[in-house]
């Protein structure tokens, strides 16, 4: 641990844990399961918490275990689909805040700390430094244009705040990156900060263009993109599909196929170009919107990325 142990110690007080659940209907159970448990950061005193949204998505119930111990009920109060952050509020105030700072601050090398809760009322922390502030892409048609990475390791459950040495809260600890050692990725509190008040009254961002959403999980192969998994079995690909192209365009990375696909919005026809079973075949995909199939109201797996012809 590298920062003083003063520190931490005076920022635990802003820190709680969320433990959320999720009816077996909604399509995310299948995937992360229907009991779960985060950590969170109080970004403001009347009781609004921010945390990674994969904890409370689809959510019916969440209850809020509070530093002093005080275990009260939450709601969501806003999702961000796109950043993966989320809104909890829960029914307390007058309580510690943090305060926000800014990870453009940041350079490589920078000492950072994360606290996580590993229980209602635990709290572990764990330092290191910033190693890379470059865009980041996963396999849920995710990217960051900046993402924080750092040999902190997250110390306990996804969702707590990571800290720069003056205790302002520069990021939000979403996953550890076991492939490339002992470090993890922090969403930017930009993608909070920034759309604040519109995710407070409207419950999601609505300044940003809406995008297309197929659900597949892409890897890169040395052909093109391969669909290593299909969530919902939707639309017309299929495990083992090799994308090549979508609208006549090459996508032979991740980013490049979410920048294809992110100039549609939900509605858009979209044809995706695919080697399977050594044919170059095309896939006519309806673009879906995930903010809808994944909202708190729960989705119908059919419908995202609906099939149209294959030819």
């Amino acid at each position: 641990m590298d920062a003083p142990i003063e520190l931490p110690r005076a920022l635990l007080p802003v820190t709680a844990h969320v433990a959320a659940r999720v009816p077996a209907s909604h399509p995310s159970t299948r995937m992360l399961g229907g009991e779960r448990m985060g950590s969170a950061v109080v970004v403001d005193s009347t009781g609004l918490l921010l945390t990674v949204n994969y904890v409370v998505m689809g959510a019916r119930r969440v209850r809020v275990t509070l530093a002093d111990g005080r275990r009260v009920p939450g709601e969501i109060a806003g999702q961000d689909f796109e950043s993966g952050l989320a809104l909890v509020r829960a029914r307390v105030s007058d309580i510690p805040a943090a305060t926000l700072g800014s990870s453009e601050s940041l350079e490589r090398g920078a000492f950072v700390f994360a606290i996580a809760a590993t229980g209602p009322r635990e709290r572990h922390v764990a330092g290191g430094i910033v190693t890379d502030l470059g865009a980041f892409d996963a396999y849920w048609e995710y990217l960051l244009d900046r993402g924080v990475v750092s040999t902190a390791p997250n110390p306990g459950f996804g969702g707590g705040p990571l800290f720069d040495m003056r205790g302002r809260v520069v990021g939000v600890v979403s996953l550890n990156l076991s492939e490339i050692g002992r470090q993890s990725l922090a969403i930017p509190i930009e993608c909070f900060s920034r759309h604040r008040d519109e995710l407070l009254r409207f419950g999601r961002v609505v300044s940003r263009p809406r995008r297309a959403w197929v659900g597949i999980f892409p890897h890169p192969v040395e052909e093109g993109l391969v669909v290593a998994g299909l969530p919902g079995e939707r639309g017309g690909l299929k495990e083992g599909d090799v994308i090549l192209r979508l609208d006549r365009e090459e996508v032979d990375t991740r980013p490049a196929l979410y920048a294809a696909l992110w100039r549609h919005q939900p509605g858009d026809h979209l044809v995706f170009e695919v080697m399977r079973d050594n044919r170059i075949r095309h896939v006519e995909i309806v673009g879906a919107d995930r903010s809808e199939f994944f909202g708190s109201d729960g989705g119908r797996p059919d419908s995202a990325g609906t099939a149209g012809p294959e030819r």
